[in-house]
Formats: C-alpha cells, sequence, structure tokens
C-alpha cells in the first residue's frame, strides 16, 4: 500500500490593518512561484525556527513591517501538490498591524494592495485561501479573537498578570 507523505515546512501569514471601513488585508503579487497570483505572506520554516518565528521573520522579509500582535489562526491552510505527489500544511497566522504602516515589498513580488475581505475573495485563486480568508474574517474581525490564540513573541514578565 502507497502512502501520500504529509509536509509541514512552512506558513502562512494573513496581515490585518485597522481601516476606515473596517479591516483590511494585506495580498501580493508573486513574481517567482505562482506568478502574477494574489497571495498572502507564505515562506519555509527555517531549521531551528518554531512554526511562529517563521511568521514574524517572513512578514518583516516580505514587506519590511512588524507584527503589533500575532495569533494562531487555529486553522490550516492545506493542498495536494502533484509534482512531489505529497500534501502540503501550513500552520496560519494572523499577524496585526499600524494602519499607516509602510510596506516595502521584496523581490518575490511585483505589487501589493490593502483590501477587503469582500474583494480578497475575489482575488485569490485557491479555494484554501478562501477558506482560510472566511475563517480570519469570523474569528478575528467580526469577534473579539481568542485570547489563548496570542502568541506571546516576548519573555512573559513574572510580575505582570
Amino acid at each position: 500500500m502507497a502512502e501520500i507523505p504529509l509536509r509541514c515546512f512552512a506558513i502562512s501569514v494573513i496581515l490585518l490593518r485597522k481601516a476606515a471601513n473596517g479591516y483590511e488585508l494585506l495580498l501580493m503579487r508573486r513574481n517567482h512561484t505562482l506568478i502574477g497570483e494574489w497571495c498572502q505572506i507564505v515562506g519555509k520554516i527555517e531549521a531551528g525556527e518554531k512554526a511562529w518565528e517563521a511568521g514574524l521573520r517572513e512578514v518583516y522579509e516580505e514587506t519590511g513591517l512588524s507584527c503589533n500582535q500575532l495569533y494562531s489562526a487555529d486553522i490550516c491552510e492545506q493542498f495536494y501538490e502533484a509534482d512531489r505527489d505529497s500534501i502540503s500544511i501550513l500552520p496560519v497566522f494572523v499577524g496585526f498591524v499600524d494602519a499607516d504602516a509602510q510596506v516595502v515589498i521584496n523581490e518575490e513580488h511585483s505589487e501589493f494592495r490593502w483590501v477587503s475581505f469582500e474583494t480578497a475573495l475575489t482575488m485569490v485563486t485557491f479555494s484554501g485561501q478562501r477558506n482560510v480568508l472566511k475563517h480570519i474574517e469570523a474569528e478575528f474581525v467580526q469577534r473579539q479573537p481568542v485570547s489563548h490564540l496570542l502568541i506571546r513573541t516576548t519573555p512573559k514578565d513574572d510580575c505582570v498578570d
């Protein structure tokens, strides 16, 4: 009996900012893999990194931004890759940035846009992306994020509750 391998080697980050009409998310047009497609931040986990650390690093490398808060999205993006005959599973994170934060894209992308969830759903190619975006909107925009999903990126001060 043959098995299809599962691979978990990369992360996905949805960046959100507060706008006049609610929240917007960042989409970038890819230059390399999936050329021309609109995507969220995606990147490989490097040796010795935790997945959330890779998320923060990739956010900075691809946009020049730092997250004010980073959450586990409590969902994974998954897809089958025929060329590798494997199923890839990527943990998804949600990062919040300042409304006036200036994006500086790297060479992996040709352009970026801050868009509403409604617009983003028409821009992304894959159903897995749309499922993730619908989940993020429901759990992080339409309701207060669950505090247990907040990732403490700095050591917690033992003297403060």
